[in-house]
């Protein structure tokens, strides 16, 4: 089975609707796909969540969000936001969550 996982950096909320447009495409047609918020893109989980955005609440409802970044939410003063949200927070590589872990599980990585 196919395997990508897209790290979402831009906080342009356009940007991160497609990052889930593509997500979702890719589960239905059966590939394993997680996405990983990280950068700008961590300020989004809330707009998202307020807004009730379809799209997003899919996305999480289908449990394709592997991961929140922590040091990027700190940085950017939603961490203690994205911490109740349900979406893991991870750090394991100075802070954010490891591109490392990602490849050595054949995960093809996509970075938006």
């Amino acid at each position: 089975m196919k395997k990508v996982v897209f790290f979402a950096f831009k906080g342009e909320k356009m940007c991160f609707m497609h990052v889930l447009i593509n997500a979702l495409d890719l589960n239905e047609k059966g590939v394993d796909v997680k996405i990983v918020v990280e950068g700008e893109a961590v300020k989004l989980i809330k707009t998202l969540e307020e807004e009730e955005n379809i799209m997003y609440l899919k996305t999480k409802e289908l449990g394709l969000f592997d991961s929140i970044c922590k040091a990027c939410s700190y940085q950017m003063g939603v961490l203690e936001y994205n911490e109740k949200v349900g979406i893991p927070i991870k750090g394991n590589a100075n802070g954010h969550p490891a591109m490392y872990d990602y490849i050595e599980e054949g995960y093809e990585i996509i970075t938006l």
